[in-house]
């Protein structure tokens, strides 16, 4: 599979990694699955504290035994449990940051993080703070680099011109263009990779999208996301919607990876496969575009 280097840091990521949040709870499902992931060519993997109480990253460390030097781990901090209440709290400070990192690596199995996120942000935050917990945790030799993962345009930019982020994860698709207004444009210019999530739209952008369209998706009704998915069905003519999808989510210079999520080995295995297909031509990226619509972020701006 291709890799792309994140950012301008020494790390060179498959240019299609696995989202772990999305395997479940079953330990041995769990492990097989990344185990099929690493053997089919991906070598990112990218989880977080807060997926499942840490259980998920406790299975991604699990699965990792054995190869760690193969893989590059990607977790995230921020989401803070609060003991005996459900849920939690943002929690962004230098204390929380470094005290959390620990934990994680314990969980992991490991003695470093290969990207540390912050699993969130706002502008109210303590940014320089925030910003300098992460420095010393590269310093300490606990993380190997930093990034966020944020929809929030107006955070980004924040962390582009204050910070040394390699990478900015972000939710994007072919119904999901929100970043192409605001944010993958400056990421390369300042050599800051994007990582793609959801580049199937939950399952919108896949065979069985028609039976998930009753709630609509962001701005589209589900009269108009029936409407965008017969257009492009009938442009792919034939061809697979979902490697269509993922190759759309990499088309942009500034996307070194995207992670869709996998439940099955099935649905692993078909995702996988765009890895093996050619990237887009501009002028297939110029009639998917002029098939959806270019999104706009109405908040968090």
């Amino acid at each position: 599979m291709r890799k792309s280097r994140l950012g301008l840091s020494e790390l060179y990521v498959s240019e299609i990694g696995l989202g772990c949040m999305s395997l479940g709870t079953q330990e041995e499902h769990a492990v097989k699955l990344i185990h099929q992931a690493l053997d089919g060519g991906v070598n990112f993997l990218d989880t977080a504290d807060l997926y499942d109480e840490g259980r998920n990253e406790e299975m991604v460390g699990k699965a990792v035994q054995g190869r760690r030097s193969d893989v590059i781990i990607a977790t995230k901090v921020g989401n803070r449990r609060v003991p005996g209440q459900d849920g939690w709290v943002w929690d962004p400070s230098k204390a929380y940051i470094k005290s959390a990192v620990k934990e994680s690596l314990r969980r992991l199995g490991t003695d470093y993080i290969d990207l540390y996120q912050l699993h969130g942000g706002t502008v109210e935050d303590p940014i320089e703070e925030t910003i300098e917990a992460f420095e010393e945790l590269k310093r300490e030799g606990w993380i190997r680099y930093y990034g966020i993962s944020s929809i929030r345009p107006n955070v980004i930019r924040e962390y582009v011109e204050k910070s040394d982020i390699v990478s900015v994860m972000s939710q994007y698709s072919i119904l999901d263009r929100r970043p192409e207004e605001a944010v993958l444009d400056q990421l390369a210019e300042k050599n800051i990779s994007a990582i793609a999530r959801g580049p199937v739209a939950r399952g919108l952008l896949s065979g069985k999208g028609r039976t998930k369209a009753e709630k609509g998706y962001l701005d589209y009704s589900k009269d108009e996301l029936l409407d965008v998915l017969g257009k492009i069905e009938e442009y792919v003519s034939g061809e697979d919607l979902t490697h269509l999808a993922i190759r759309y989510a990499l088309g942009h210079a500034a996307v070194a990876c995207t992670i869709p999520g996998a439940s099955s080995l099935e649905q692993l295995l078909h995702n996988l496969e765009a890895g093996n297909l050619e990237p887009l031509s501009p002028q297939d990226i110029q009639a998917i575009q002029a098939i959806s619509r270019a999104n706009r972020y109405e908040s968090h701006r």
